[in-house]
């Protein structure tokens, strides 16, 4: 387990992420520290942001609780908006599309399958950090 450096290079960052494995484990352990360790400034981060081209992220809910997703995928979203975001990896905001509900297909820490619906700030949270898997920095 390590607080990994946050990475900035865009061009790193802009490439796709691929699918984890139960091989990456210690990654998602990584995750989880480094973002502990930037809780004042950071709701969620995905592996590329640690320097890992894996689908793995984390998200906080009510700013203590880190929740590990492996291999997320957005199945429904409903109600779209427009919003401005910030990013540990950038500077400033940039106007972004989410939507307030969606349903998300996800392997947790060990590896099991869950389906659950998240609204709000989660829900923006983690699409987000979907978004970094594709190469889309916001």
């Amino acid at each position: 387990k390590m607080i990994k450096p946050i990475v900035k290079d865009v061009v790193f960052l802009g490439q796709k992420s691929e699918d984890a494995t139960k091989a990456d484990i210690n990654v998602i352990n990584d995750l989880v520290d480094t973002l502990k360790a930037n809780l004042d400034a950071c709701v969620g981060m995905a592996a590329n942001m640690i320097g890992v081209k894996k689908r793995i992220l984390v998200f906080t809910i009510g700013g203590s609780i880190i929740v590990p997703m492996v291999n997320p995928v957005i199945i429904k979203k409903e109600n779209r908006y427009e919003i401005e975001e910030s990013c540990l990896s950038l500077t400033g905001f940039m106007k972004t599309t989410r939507y307030e509900k969606i349903e998300v297909e996800y392997l947790d820490k060990v590896f099991k399958k869950k389906k659950q619906v998240f609204s709000g700030f989660t829900a923006q949270i983690i699409q987000h950090e979907i978004d970094h898997f594709e190469g889309i920095i916001i």
